[in-house]
């Protein structure tokens, strides 16, 4: 679910005033921008916790060694994808678009190695980082520089009862981070320093069991407050802009973003721990669960493709945007579903593990399980 938030996300990049690799012809200054502004604070600081979560649970089965190569291999392959194959098309369209380069794909290929991509119209065309992987590559770099101190404070984890001081104090080192450091590598609206303080925290707070009955406590107040600073968050931006030198009124804005974010975080697990409406497990949850790193690293390469065969047409917005969500949907599912699930080399390429079977897709069992019995007689 939060990756379809973030392909919603780009496709609404393609239409709002925001700098991005390639804009419509007309822009959308209403409930498109409302929605990029609404999910743009929040949905890669979730990623984060939940990348922590994963952590934890991770080194609880494996042993470092196998815990950072199967990181380098699910993370490291499918960023050299996106860096190598994925992103020049990307930068090239940029390029063209914005008239800072003549002539086609192929003959802009060599230029792509021209100097460091570090900005949205810059000049440098390597995008070392994979462009929308940078997810990817952020999360590897944490992967190893954390695992010496998780694996000596691992128990550390699953200490004391998560309680209401949690809540209050372990937004300070957020807020510190966003207003000291967030410009340092400034990665979707947050800072690396921001980015890691969230892993960190969803290895040792948010992976305790004791976080279940809190959540259950605390969910509607989180809930609350988020559409407070949402909607604080949204109106100031519509009537005063992002502010940009720093000042009173810019460090009271980013407090009302951090305030923002954190509370987000515990709505979204009060909705799935809190057994509301998302701790639920079936055959359709399973597969695209699995579908989900695919889905992640193609999905702004098709976004960009069809903006680009788009963007100088005459449609209306709203006609663009249906267009572009159901067209970019259907290619990155037929990709997955007819030739990269199949395919064990572009499954490794694509993050996911080989299909064992030998006999075509696993499928769930009728308790939407995998049965090892089954597997082994394929």
């Amino acid at each position: 679910m939060a990756m379809l938030v973030v392909f919603l996300y780009h496709c609404s990049m393609f239409f709002n005033s925001f700098d991005w690799h390639i804009k419509n012809k007309s822009i959308n200054h209403t409930y498109i921008e409302v929605f990029s502004l609404l999910v743009g604070n929040w949905i890669m600081p979730i990623f984060f916790v939940v990348s922590g979560i994963a952590t934890y649970y991770a080194l609880n089965r494996r042993n470092p060694k196998s815990f950072l190569k199967e990181r380098l291999l699910r993370l490291g392959l499918p960023l050299l994808l996106g860096i190598f194959l994925l992103s020049p098309p990307q930068v090239y369209i940029e390029r063209i678009t914005n008239h800072q380069f003549i002539g086609s794909l192929l003959e802009f290929f060599p230029h792509y190695f021209d100097g460091l991509y570090l900005e949205i119209g810059g000049n440098g065309n390597f995008a070392f980082f994979g462009h929308h992987l940078w997810y990817l590559l952020m999360l590897l770099i944490f992967s190893v520089i954390t695992l010496p101190f998780f694996l000596k404070t691992k128990r550390m984890a699953a200490g004391k009862e998560f309680n209401i001081l949690h809540y209050l104090f372990i937004p300070i080192p957020l807020s510190i981070a966003a207003l000291t450091v967030n410009n340092f590598v400034n990665l979707a609206s947050w800072g690396m320093i921001f980015y890691l303080l969230l892993y960190i925290f969803g290895f040792y707070f948010f992976a305790r069991e004791s976080l279940r009955g809190f959540v259950r406590k605390i969910g509607f107040l989180a809930g609350a407050l988020s559409i407070l600073t949402t909607a604080s968050y949204i109106s100031w931006v519509f009537f005063y802009g992002f502010p940009i030198k720093i000042s009173i009124g810019w460090a009271l804005f980013m407090m009302i973003r951090v305030l923002l974010v954190w509370n987000m975080i515990f709505f979204i697990l009060y909705l799935y721990l809190g057994d509301k409406y998302l701790n639920v497990s079936n055959r359709t949850l399973k597969y695209s669960s699995e579908a989900s790193m695919p889905f992640y690293v193609l999905h702004q390469p098709i976004i960009i493709l069809l903006g680009f065969f788009i963007y100088k047409l005459e449609w209306t917005v709203p006609v663009k945007l249906i267009f572009l969500i159901s067209a970019a949907f259907l290619i990155i599912m037929g990709f997955y579903e007819l030739i990269i699930r199949r395919v064990n080399i572009l499954r490794a390429l694509f993050g996911l593990k080989a299909n064992q079977s030998g006999g075509g897709p696993i499928v769930p069992n009728t308790t939407g399980t995998y049965d090892r019995n089954e597997i082994s007689k394929k």
